[in-house]
Parts: structure tokens; sequence; C-alpha cells
């Protein structure tokens, strides 16, 4: 319990001092960073729904359906971690290009956290 208080104090921490910057700073490597560790993660961020749900949709398949045919491949369980992290890395870069051109920024407000899209 200790552990998880600690992290979450860390976290807010961290949060907290590079989002009093927003405006200076580019923070599209958030929906960026997102979607690679979770391909649609990004794209929801970005407020593109049928796209993450395409993204996600296409990394679940690869995972499973390419271990079960990367079973009858002899080389097969090498090549799926490969185009997982290949997919990974293009949804992660579509997430930080989209957040870019969208002016993606996350900050502080009155009443508490908020994330906002300048269009």
């Amino acid at each position: 319990m200790k552990r998880c208080v600690v992290a979450a104090c860390t976290i807010v921490v961290v949060l907290g001092a590079t989002l009093g910057v927003s405006a200076q700073t580019d923070e599209a490597w958030i929906p960026g960073l997102a979607s690679f560790v979770l391909p649609g993660l990004g794209q929801l961020l970005n407020d593109q729904v049928s796209k993450a749900i395409i993204h996600f949709g296409v990394d679940v398949a690869i995972i499973g359906l390419g271990y079960y045919v990367g079973s009858f491949m002899p080389f097969g369980y090498y090549a799926i971690p490969a185009l997982h992290l290949g997919w990974a890395l293009f949804s992660g870069f579509d997430a930080y290009n989209v957040a870019k051109e969208q002016g993606f920024t996350i900050g502080l407000v009155e009443n508490g956290f908020a994330i906002s899209y300048n269009f």
C-alpha cells in the first residue's frame, strides 16, 4: 500500500512539474507514448475513436492470431514480437503527428486537471 501511495505522489509531482509550463512546450509526445505502450490509446486521446478501435484491433490480431500461426512456422515466434513492435511504433508515430497537427495541450486549470485541443 505504501508503494502505491509513493508511486501516485511521484506521478503527481512529475505531472505538476511538467504541466506548469504547458504553453511553451510540445506535448504531442503524450499521445505518441500512450499509443506506443498500448496501440490505439493515443488515438483515443486525440479524439479519434474509430481509428483507436482499428489500431487496438490490429494489435490484438497480431498478438492473438500471430502466435497461433507462428506455432506452425519455424521462426514464427520471433516474427510476432517484431510485428507487434512495428505496429506499436507506427501507432505511436501516427498519434504523435495527429496530436502535433491538432495542437494537443494538457495542463492545470482552475477546477483541476484538463486536456484541451486547439483546432
